[in-house]
């Protein structure tokens, strides 16, 4: 599975990486920056995406915005350290833009929530032909 992880720490991106890394044979893409996050998704679409939402430059609410936008088709997993009413509403809001949202998880996540997240993510998440690069829909 591909896996983009988005966080402006990376401390948090290193131990995220090594701890998908660690779960099985995924690709594992690291970004700092949501605007580098969103190109990758348009070029190559991951099948989960776990994203932070306090980030400089671009937060999570504004990355997630402009992913559905983006029509990104595959899953979500919301993961951070704000207080957890506003993890839980970006989730409601991220869902009603279009996007699929696994879980919205506070910081720090636990190695045997992220094998459980990631096995549902293998089960449920897909990202659609139409989606990938050099296919014009046909």
């Amino acid at each position: 599975m591909r896996i983009l992880l988005l966080d402006d720490d990376t401390f948090m991106l290193d131990l995220l990486a090594d701890m998908v890394t660690s779960l099985g044979d995924h690709t594992v893409v690291r970004e700092t920056d949501g605007r580098r996050a969103l190109i990758e998704l348009r070029l190559r679409p991951p099948e989960l995406v776990v994203c932070d939402l306090s980030m400089p430059v671009m937060d999570g609410i504004d990355f997630l915005r402009l992913a559905a936008a983006q029509q990104y088709g595959g899953c979500v997993v919301l993961l951070s350290s704000v207080d957890p009413a506003v993890l839980r509403t970006a989730a409601r809001v991220a869902e009603a833009q279009g996007l699929t949202i696994l879980d919205a998880i506070a910081k720090p996540l636990e190695p045997e929530a992220l094998a459980a997240l990631i096995q549902r993510a293998a089960g449920h998440c897909r990202v659609s032909a139409a989606t990938l690069p050099g296919n014009l829909g046909k």
